[in-house]
């Protein structure tokens, strides 16, 4: 590949459009139906009290897509890859198996999604869940790794309806600037448990395989990383932007009048009296794109790390008959996520609220790995971390490990949070 740094101006400029991405794709598709859902309940709950767990969060999550997307472009390879190849195949299989249960889950959430999205504008989720397979199916299973992006990055511009609708909500920013820089703690296992599914809703561990695989296919060079650093920083602040305005926009409407939802869906609908009917409709119509494009890329994600875990061929860019377990992992993924959305009265709403903390809970162990491997002079030779990267990525590590305890505690001694 040409380097940008030899080409005239205008071709770097659309040299450089061709790098990014990756990036911004895999954050922003990470706020999916679950995180859209959790960051809601999080506001109409707590009001503005958990906006401050976004700061230390987006911090955390460059530094940690930085070094997924440095060893991609450094090794070429996928992170499966490279736990197969320097711990073994059995790490590379415990990690396979629980990441495989964490994005079914996730997956689920998304067609759950989905169909809420497609109710409220009074469309049958028993056409629409389908249909909607179906498209996603084709889509990653006919076209190229460079139509699947392209797409990918147009319908992340959508995400652009719930910052209109946190402005359209009419927040008093004096509280929403207090809430997102003043830390509030609260001894309550559903503060807990929220914070948790914030942490594991916005730094999820299909995010680490899906950018550094989609960066490998993508063939860029180490020369040209600072742009490809670029990309990941934008999509970062870019998730979490919408994240904050998310839950800005339910606590502004919601909080004040008690209204205590469960889902995402909810939320859209009771915006209206508080917010109006285009504030409702923005939120819907970014909840249904949120939850299509998580389909596509989470089982994509799962997909990836099974095959380079096995040893398999992987990639948008191949065939049935060239990748056939990375096409029918992806396939029976989108089928039996969607035909568990169909079954009524299914626990939808907990299967998303769990998959959030179930990746809150799973990303320490992939954080691990990655670490090992980001520090491993043989495998990346300079491009190792700097001691400020370890110290981030460690801290997110105990900070995630200790929430969850406390959330334990206080799910079996339910007591313990009036003493503290």
């Amino acid at each position: 590949m040409i380097s940008l740094r030899r080409l005239p101006s205008w071709k770097g400029l659309l040299f450089f459009l061709t790098i990014i991405g990756p990036g911004i794709i895999t954050a922003t598709i990470d706020n999916d139906a679950s995180g859209i859902t959790t960051y809601s309940v999080a506001g109409a709950r707590y009001g503005y009290q958990l906006l401050w767990t976004l700061i230390p969060t987006t911090i955390a999550l460059v530094v940690i897509q930085e070094m997924a997307a440095r060893m991609g472009v450094v090794t070429g390879k996928g992170l499966a890859d490279l736990i197969r190849e320097n711990f073994g195949i059995k790490a590379a299989f415990f990690m396979l198996i629980i990441l495989l249960v964490a994005n079914f889950g996730t997956t689920v959430a998304e067609f759950a999604g989905w169909a809420a999205s497609m109710e409220i504008f009074g469309l049958s989720k028993y056409i629409m869940v389908p249909a909607g397979a179906f498209f996603i199916w084709m889509l990653v299973t006919r076209g190229s790794y460079r139509i699947v992006e392209s797409i990918l990055l147009v319908a992340c511009m959508l995400y652009l309806g719930y910052v209109f609708s946190g402005f359209m909500a009419k927040p008093d920013w004096s509280e929403v600037l207090r809430g997102s820089v003043v830390p509030t703690v609260k001894p309550e296992p559903e503060f807990i448990m929220l914070s948790i599914a914030i942490i594991g809703t916005t730094i999820t561990p299909w995010m680490q395989f899906y950018l550094q695989s989609s960066i490998a296919e993508k063939g860029i060079q180490k020369e040209d990383y600072r742009y490809s650093k670029l990309d990941v920083v934008s999509g970062c602040l870019m998730t979490n932007i919408i994240a904050f305005f998310i839950i800005a926009t339910c606590a502004t409407t919601l909080f004040p009048h008690g209204i205590k939802i469960q889902e995402a869906k909810e939320a859209a609908l009771a915006l209206k009296p508080f917010a109006g009917e285009y504030a409702s409709f923005f939120f819907a119509v970014s909840l249904a794109n949120a939850s299509i494009l998580g389909a596509i890329v989470v089982p994509l994600s799962t997909a990836y790390y099974i095959c380079e875990a096995m040893g398999w061929e992987a990639g948008i860019n191949k065939t049935f008959k060239q990748a056939p377990q990375f096409m029918w992992i992806y396939t029976a993924l989108i089928v039996i996520s969607s035909i568990i959305v169909l079954i009524p009265k299914a626990p939808l709403v907990l299967i998303m609220i769990i998959s959030s903390v179930l990746n809150g809970i799973l990303l320490p162990s992939v954080l691990v790995f990655t670490l090992l491997l980001i520090n491993n002079k043989k495998i990346m030779g300079s491009f190792i971390n700097s001691r400020r990267h370890n110290y981030i990525s460690w801290a997110t590590v105990v900070v995630i490990v200790v929430l969850t305890a406390a959330l334990l505690v206080m799910m079996i001694l339910p007591d313990v949070g009036s003493y503290i």
